[in-house]
């Protein structure tokens, strides 16, 4: 009886020990990198903006569109120029669908940051990306809406820095808010679920 039992038991954590095993080896690949949001997933705020060209952005207008959405401004010393690097590394690893993914970059510095000078910073790092900024009462909305955290400091030279939010937003071809990014996640993460986001709309 005891070896019964003993031999039952060995069975049984042999079994647990293979489907764990094959749990591991078989897992699914397409979970996604970025911090996701719950379902069901909330719907991107809609927005509109006045562009450098004088035509009004409106964020749904981008709908069948992937949107990754960041908040910066041109002054920024190391920030916002290192993650907008990365997105245009990001696009031009995904060249298949580089089309269908749109960089949209807003402002938290509209006291300096134009629409013009917004837009012309954005095109440095790729010309299809979309700067916008516009009034500070548009803006705080936005930044509201987004949970965009913004602080504006005075430095000893007189110069303002603006502490901000640094989180890559990504907004799905439907309008949901789908996925974000911390500042420093690698641009290989990104590229990743780009690519499993574009295959599962094809």
């Amino acid at each position: 009886m005891d070896r019964k039992i003993l031999w039952v038991g060995f069975t049984s954590l042999a079994i647990v020990i293979t489907a764990a095993f094959l749990t591991l080896l078989f897992a699914k690949s397409d979970h996604f990198r970025g911090t996701a949001y719950n379902e069901p997933y909330p719907l991107a705020s809609d927005f509109e903006l006045t562009h450098a060209s004088g035509e009004v952005f409106h964020l749904s207008d981008q709908r069948s569109r992937i949107v990754l959405l960041f908040f910066g401004y041109t002054f920024c010393p190391d920030v916002c120029p290192a993650t907008l690097a990365e997105l245009n590394t990001a696009l031009n690893n995904i060249p298949d669908g580089a089309d269908l993914v749109q960089v949209v970059f807003v402002s938290v510095d509209p006291d300096r940051d134009t629409p013009q000078i917004t837009q012309e910073y954005v095109t440095r790092f790729n010309p299809s990306f979309i700067g916008l900024s516009g009034p500070m009462d548009d803006l705080e909305k936005i930044w509201q809406d987004y949970d965009i955290f913004r602080e504006v400091v005075k430095t000893d030279s007189g110069l303002a820095t603006v502490n901000h939010t640094a989180r890559v937003l990504l907004i799905d071809k439907d309008g949901n808010m789908r996925l974000s990014y911390a500042f420093g996640t690698p641009v290989e993460d990104i590229v990743f679920d780009l690519k499993l986001l574009l295959e599962a709309s094809r």
